[in-house]
């Protein structure tokens, strides 16, 4: 299977210039650096993972705002002052949301909006033209997490289509393609776009979700003294999700897995691997991680066994997330296995 060179281990910038709490000039200025950035590098990462919002880039009259094109800027300098690759990740466009605290956002009608689309289209024309000089740095990511299932065909068609327009402006990027149901790693094979050498297949991984969701204020239905360690039985999960909401579900009902650990990881990535194999494109995996409630052994178990998968499969992959946003690496919480995540990662 391919490898996407530059992106095989990175990080999640999540909270800086998309999910923030208000629009603040005060936030976007300070809550990521130069000096974060450096400390990324330091690590050993070869890549960020830069999560955008629309209204950061744009008004909602669609004028475009220098100031947030700026931080994106910033960012990319900084990126290749210490030796670092970039993914633009549009994380909300204007009429679509992924973000489940937005209980009135209708999450289909961009879907088949010919003016939301066309709208998009040009935010997206924009940021590629803006970083077309720096194709090698930085990879491009259309549009985070298509909740719905039901839209997978009309996201196939929106996808080819911004695949050819980007094409016209950065042949040489690579461009991050993930599928519906939140980017599941099981939609992946509902991918039907156009690829070439730098088209990447992308899904995000919080599985078992009971598990690396556990007491999440945002997931309905979740009590918030909720906890489970890690691993667990399949039958000790399923028992535990059938109590809970259904958005929990995810991958430990479906049929033929393994029990929990490696070979979990390997079940439920293998069709991913296989279309991807099939299409001769490299898989990527722009977001895992587990939330700050859990206790710190099972969290590094966790980890370990989908790095092990990561690493026998050649997948890329960014951490969610670097600070705060309830899985930061560099908070407190985090702290006692940062070190021993280092080595596995």
């Amino acid at each position: 299977m391919k490898i996407m060179e530059g992106f095989q281990k990175g990080v999640n910038l999540g909270g800086w210039i998309s999910q923030f709490a208000k629009y603040d000039k005060k936030h976007f200025e300070s809550f990521i650096t130069k000096d974060d950035i450096r400390d990324i590098a330091q690590l050993g990462f070869d890549h960020v993972r830069l999560p955008v919002d629309y209204n950061v880039l744009e008004d909602e009259e669609g004028n475009l705002i220098e100031e947030g094109f700026g931080y994106v800027e910033n960012c990319r300098s900084w990126c290749e002052e210490f030796g670092l690759n970039l993914l633009i990740d549009l994380h909300e466009c204007y009429g679509y949301s992924f973000d489940p605290l937005k209980k009135d956002m209708d999450r289909e009608v961009f879907f088949y909006d010919d003016a939301l689309q066309a709208r998009f289209m040009k935010l997206w024309k924009e940021i590629a033209t803006r970083l077309s000089p720096y194709q090698k740095q930085v990879a491009f990511e259309p549009l985070n997490e298509v909740v719905l299932n039901e839209v997978a065909d009309a996201w196939n068609q929106i996808a080819g289509r911004y695949i050819k327009m980007m094409r016209e402006i950065v042949p040489d990027s690579y461009l991050v393609i993930g599928g519906v149901w939140y980017n599941n790693v099981m939609s992946v094979p509902k991918l039907d776009v156009p690829v070439d050498d730098k088209v990447v297949y992308n899904f995000h991984c919080y599985e078992p979700m009971i598990f690396s969701h556990q007491g999440a204020y945002w997931v309905e239905e979740m009590p918030a003294d909720f906890r489970i360690g890690y691993p667990k039985t399949l039958e000790e999960y399923r028992k535990a999700g059938d109590s809970l909401a259904a958005d929990l579900a995810g991958a430990i009902y479906t049929e033929g897995i393994s029990e929990i650990g490696e070979g979990f990881f390997e079940d439920i990535f293998r069709p991913a691997i296989e279309k991807a194999e099939k299409d001769n494109v490299a898989l990527y995996c722009g977001e895992y991680g587990v939330i700050d409630l859990a206790d710190n052994d099972s969290r590094l178990r966790w980890l370990t066994d989908i790095h092990r998968a990561f690493k026998k499969y050649s997948i890329g992959h960014a951490l969610w997330n670097y600070k705060e946003k309830d899985f930061g690496m560099v908070d407190e919480s985090f702290a006692e296995i940062k070190d021993r995540f280092m080595e596995i990662v």
